[in-house]
């Protein structure tokens, strides 16, 4: 049994990912449960979605402590979920700030040390610039799966049953650029 937590803000794909999850589940023949829990996904807020992948899965929480793998988009994303993370599960960040709300309006700080102190708790910490890789594939957007790709790599997964999972789950139109950011992420890490 796998179970991976993808957390980021609204608009950075995190659904799309656990399509993908999803998807390649499937052409492995094997169940999956998705959960997705969405905040004020649609202003910017925390999206966090629960995949779990076996053999047969019964419910689709992630319990805290018991995540093989957390993909943040982002790093405060990150510090919010790392307590469903196993220990020596891995720990894959975008390094990106977006900030929140508060921050934006002056009421609170972007908490300062964060990619350091997520990386003394778990030496299983990989931060990654998966935006910059997705504007060398052709656009910001396909982060998200450029983080797919370097967690193909991270966690041994066929990367050829994970393209065609991509290859399957996002529109013909940007069909290659999804492919080319696919790669760059498994390359990189």
């Amino acid at each position: 049994m796998m179970n991976i937590l993808i957390a980021g803000v609204g608009g950075q794909g995190t659904l799309l990912a656990s399509r993908v999850l999803g998807k390649y589940a499937m052409l492995l023949s094997k169940d999956c449960k998705l959960s997705e829990i969405h905040g004020m996904s649609q202003r910017g807020g925390s999206v966090v979605t629960h995949v779990r992948i076996g053999d047969k899965i019964y419910s689709p929480v992630v319990w805290e402590g018991s995540a093989d793998m957390i993909i943040a988009f982002e790093t405060l994303e990150a510090a919010r979920v790392k307590h469903y993370l196993k220990k020596d599960g891995i720990l894959l960040v975008n390094e990106e700030k977006i900030l929140p709300m508060p921050c934006i309006l002056g009421a609170a700080e972007y908490p300062s040390g964060l990619k350091e102190k997520l990386q003394a708790e778990n030496k299983n910490t990989y931060f990654i610039q998966a935006q910059a890789w997705a504007l060398e594939a052709g656009s910001a957007k396909a982060a998200n799966i450029v983080m797919l790709g370097a967690l193909c790599k991270l966690f041994g997964f066929d990367k050829q049953v994970m393209t065609e999972a991509v290859a399957a789950c996002v529109p013909p139109k940007f069909r290659e650029l999804n492919l080319k950011a696919f790669e760059l992420g498994f390359e990189r890490v």
